[in-house]
């Protein structure tokens, strides 16, 4: 155990379910009066489903696995893997049912926002009561209470009790604090997206920094296989409760992507409804790959697109806009077409997109579609959009084997150089 910071072995977690839960002792109260006398639970949502008394749900089945001091551990998986669930075992807010957990040195934890700050004290009162939780002086986190305040970037509310912060506000602090104040071990849970992409980035490359130069061991859950792939060699796939894999980041990655279904060559869109913000003025009915069996691009093939929409009202111009990512999400860059005009509400159209993939280094990519309004100010307003709408892989591109290389860690600038769109009225 001498190098070793993390010791997890046969670690097993079990959950009653609605047995308890009500949020308070009345609601416990009224759900067991209610079952006592056979009836409806008052406190249980609409369209929710009675739990059998003491129904038991295993989050964790006997994952098992080591961290060294100074590595920093990527833990992936879908929604429900039990990541969070072992991230709480090691933070000790939880017990487990079943297993061992060995932790060598402090352990600063931020499991979600506002973990470890009462919300009645001030920015400054609660960075001393992290500290002395940490088991460290007050003149020990004086010693750094300017740096933590500078890397915050909250200076100017710092005297302000935080039950008035953003949520941004909130977990630059609370990373602050447990960024500079002497833990061995940081946990980390995928709170970083509450804030700006500079503050991201900000982050990432101090817990690299601090990893590498402090030898100070991380573990950090995240579905941005970007931040993962910046500050991760390692990762542990969890897969319902089960280490389904645990090693390289690369294979990792693609092991977790590839649980998503590939796109087909043709897909139906008439049902989809985006969760991001769009007025709704067009409806993408479906996108087709033309002339080829199968999503895979060689050398210097072009890509044919056809895509059917629908007008729900009169526009004066549309675009379409198309951002290509790596499988893992990072940019690689944008087709945006020549302007369309005078759409009538009503009107069924096809739009065939002709894109020169030259330029595109081998790997798997995914293609969004968003059709946009463009105003009087020739800005552009999302009318309809498909994340995600086809998903192609390139490969034997002679770019590749010319040492071109594409970080995944930066954005990308690609154009689809000499390509076009034709649409037609059907």
């Amino acid at each position: 155990m001498s190098n070793l910071a993390v010791k997890i072995e046969d670690l097993h977690k079990m959950y009653r379910l609605g047995t308890i839960g009500g949020g308070t002792l009345r609601g416990d109260l009224q759900s067991m009066w209610a079952r006592m006398r056979h009836k409806e639970d008052p406190n249980m949502m609409i369209g929710q489903e009675a739990y059998t008394k003491n129904e038991k749900f295993w989050a964790l089945k006997g994952i098992s696995f080591e961290v060294e001091k100074g590595e920093a551990l990527g833990l992936i998986g879908g929604n429900g893997a039990g990541k969070s669930t072992t991230l709480k075992l090691l933070s000790q807010v939880t017990a487990p049912t079943k297993g061992k957990i060995y932790l060598d040195g402090r352990v600063a934890s931020m499991l979600e926002v506002g973990t470890g700050f009462h919300p009645e004290l001030t920015g400054r009162e609660n960075i001393y009561l992290n500290g002395a939780i940490l088991g460290m002086t007050k003149t020990e986190v004086t010693r750094k209470l300017d740096e933590i305040i500078d890397f915050s970037e909250c200076e100017k509310f710092i005297d302000t009790p935080v039950k008035r912060y953003s949520s941004g506000m909130y977990v630059k602090l609370a990373f602050s604090v447990a960024a500079h104040l002497d833990s061995e071990i940081m946990i980390m849970d995928e709170v970083l997206a509450v804030g700006d992409m500079k503050f991201q980035e900000k982050c990432i490359n101090k817990m690299v920094d601090v990893s590498q130069k402090e030898g100070r061991t991380i573990l950090y859950v995240s579905h941005n296989m970007n931040t993962i792939r910046q500050l991760c060699k390692r990762c542990v796939v969890l897969d319902h409760g089960t280490v389904k894999f645990d090693g390289d980041r690369d294979e990792a990655i693609e092991l977790y992507l590839g649980n998503e279904t590939d796109k087909g060559i043709y897909n139906n869109y008439e049902d989809y409804n985006s969760e991001l913000e769009h007025t709704g003025s067009v409806k993408i009915i479906d996108v087709e790959i033309l002339d080829r069996r199968h999503a895979v691009i060689k050398e210097n093939e072009r890509l044919k697109i056809k895509v059917r929409w629908k007008a729900n009202k009169d526009l004066s111009k549309l675009c379409f806009r198309m951002p290509i990512q790596f499988r893992d999400g990072s940019a690689v860059g944008m087709y945006i077409s020549d302007h369309i005009e005078n759409v009538k509400a009503g009107q069924l159209y096809e739009s065939r997109i002709d894109l020169n993939t030259i330029g595109l280094v081998q790997g798997k990519y995914r293609i969004d579609i968003i059709i946009s309004e463009i105003n009087m100010f020739g800005g552009h307003i999302r009318a309809d959009i498909v994340g995600n709408a086809l998903n192609i892989n390139v490969e034997n591109v002679l770019n590749s084997v010319n040492n071109i290389e594409w970080y995944h860690n930066a954005w990308g600038s690609y154009s689809f150089p000499d390509s076009n769109i034709k649409t037609f009225v059907i």
